[in-house]
């Protein structure tokens, strides 16, 4: 099977995240949230260390319940920062709870983040045309602008490229490579 150029063939949670995971349009609100949390983490860092600590992430941050994540206490998060499990950067682990705060103000005002999030795309995954991952831009205009928009709202480390990581792999932007098996596959 041909897959995009960037997977780490030798990594099987790579293979599985791009195979089942990435460039699927994704609705589920606490799916959304993890995926916000994950592409937060990596700033700095290579998505197969995002990847390799996920399970642990998950286990951290009470399996990415935003109600539960909003509501952690200080002593709490700054007890992670003792856990070698996860990525210990003060900042993005505080970051987790304040998104989740955010998240859920997002929530209260569009019904839910996902329709916040799929109106930027009018509701329809956007179509690129990748003959290889190389050409595809870190960001874009809808990134920028979408960022500008989370950070209002009260969201940290949601820069534009790590927003346009996010469109990606929560599947409002398929940047499959033409040539990749998931390239017909990751719509609904």
């Amino acid at each position: 099977m041909k897959r995009c150029g960037w997977v780490k063939e030798n990594n099987p949670l790579y293979i599985a995240y791009h195979d089942n995971e990435w460039g699927r349009p994704v609705k589920n609100e606490q799916s959304l949230f993890e995926l916000l949390c994950l592409e937060s983490y990596q700033a700095g860092l290579s998505w197969e260390t995002i990847l390799n600590k996920r399970s642990a992430f998950q286990k951290a941050f009470h399996g990415y319940d935003v109600q539960v994540v909003a509501q952690m206490s200080d002593s709490e998060l700054e007890s992670l920062l003792h856990n070698p499990a996860i990525i210990r950067h003060r900042a993005k682990i505080f970051a987790t709870r304040q998104n989740a705060r955010a998240f859920l103000k997002v929530q209260e005002e569009y019904g839910t983040f996902a329709d916040y999030l799929w109106s930027w795309v009018k509701f329809t995954p956007i179509d690129n045309h990748v003959k290889d991952y190389r050409e595809v831009p870190n960001k874009t205009s809808l990134s920028e602008k979408l960022s500008k928009d989370l950070k209002k709202r009260g969201f940290t480390f949601v820069g534009p490229v790590c927003v346009y990581s996010y469109l990606q792999a929560a599947g409002l932007v398929n940047d499959h490579e033409l040539d990749c098996f998931c390239k017909g596959n990751s719509h609904e």
